[in-house]
């Protein structure tokens, strides 16, 4: 097993006299995709906000990388990149000159021009964030969270509003960031995307943990059940349609 690069423990977030997340705890391993899945408001992304020094917890203790986050959140900001569910952008720079702004906010050498080649945005460099498409977006949304070169990367419900062919392309820039050493934590409500990008989930609801493990391991444990789909399941999907009939390369307005 790798080692523990996050590990939050009883952790519990109050607003007034209602209890968003409930004593939760749980540990994510270097190099894997983690994934937190639930309904809105089950307490997902304030969860991730804490981990990330965004939101005051209300109790409970969160280690990332072995550093306490009561004691050192700045050092935690350091290791970390994060890709919110909204996020805006100077309108007038461009998406090179957005790159340059970020690498001297972080105080980092990185070519621009590798970093949106990386996530298919190359033709793309003189345009402004607000020309890009939704699926665009988000991908850039995503290289700005690389710049600083971070251990962990954190992604809140990155494909939201994205339609089928937006979505794929940015499950294999997901799996190319974990492919290059960094770990992954992914907040969604989709299932496929789920089954597909993560190496474990914990499934919260209601600002509680319900049950952690792998994908293919909470299936079976509830094929075990004696489970069965209330309708026999077809082969493909309509989205499988979607995708054979519109191809698979990503196309883009």
């Amino acid at each position: 097993m790798a080692n523990k690069i996050i590990s939050v423990r009883n952790l519990v977030k109050n607003y007034g006299s209602f209890q968003a997340v409930k004593g939760i705890s749980f540990d994510v391993y270097e190099s894997e995709i983690f994934g937190l899945l639930g309904p809105n408001g089950a307490g997902k992304s304030t969860t991730l906000e804490i981990i990330e020094t965004l939101r005051e917890k209300t109790s409970g203790e969160v280690i990332v990388d072995g550093l306490n986050l009561d004691k050192q959140p700045g050092e935690i900001k350091k290791i970390i990149g994060v890709q919110l569910q909204t996020s805006g952008y100077y309108p007038g720079l461009n998406l090179t000159q957005l790159i340059e702004l970020f690498c001297g906010l972080y105080n980092r050498d990185i070519s621009p021009m590798e970093l949106l080649e990386m996530v298919n945005l190359k033709d793309k460099a003189r345009s402004k964030f607000k020309e890009l498409s939704g699926g665009q977006k988000q991908r850039f949304s995503v290289a700005t969270t690389l710049i600083n070169q971070p251990r962990i990367i954190f992604l809140d419900e990155p494909t939201t509003g994205l339609d089928p062919q937006a979505r794929r392309s940015l499950w294999e820039l997901v799996k190319k960031i974990r492919e290059r050493g960094a770990t992954v934590i992914i907040t969604t409500h989709y299932m496929d995307e789920a089954e597909y990008l993560c190496n474990r989930v914990a499934i919260i609801d209601s600002g509680k943990i319900v049950a952690m493990d792998s994908p293919d391991k909470l299936i079976d444990n509830l094929l075990a059940t004696g489970f069965e789909r209330p309708r026999e399941m077809k082969l493909a999907n309509l989205e499988d349609v979607f995708i054979s009939l519109t191809g698979h390369s990503l196309r883009e307005e």
